[in-house]
């Protein structure tokens, strides 16, 4: 047994190796969340499509799911909870309130290190043509 010494190394080293991630991250600053900058018809409107809660944890499920009803189902209305009628549409409906896509958009996606395949198909602005 003379192997006690390696076997104890050993275990000491995969224990500081598979906890580094948790000890990592209790030293290191974390980077606050992005403010989101509202336009003003965002900020008079007061209520989205769905509570704020809802749409920053789940706006892409969201708009996934419209993009489905509208192109198999050919629904472009979306009822929410309240009961309130808004047009399935990312450039119509959302863009014509958080038109800022750059404040909007793009700060928490970058914050996330996101990519959204979104603007492949839909341009920043509904008023103007690819």
């Amino acid at each position: 047994m003379n192997d006690k010494g390696k076997i104890i190394a050993g275990i000491i080293i995969f224990f500081v190796v598979a906890t580094f991630p948790f000890w990592f991250n209790m030293f290191v600053e974390k980077t606050p969340a992005p403010e989101l900058v509202l336009t003003a018809k965002a900020q008079a409107a007061k209520v989205c499509v769905r509570d704020t809660a809802f749409m920053k944890a789940n706006h892409m499920q969201l708009l996934d799911e419209w993009r489905d009803t509208v192109v198999r189902k050919a629904e472009r209305i979306y009822v929410n909870a309240e009961g309130k009628e808004f047009n399935m549409s990312l450039s119509n409906t959302c863009l014509d309130c958080h038109s800022n896509k750059a404040e909007f958009c793009d700060r928490c996606h970058q914050y996330a290190s996101i990519e959204p395949y979104c603007w492949d198909c839909h341009i920043d602005n509904p008023k103007e043509t690819k």
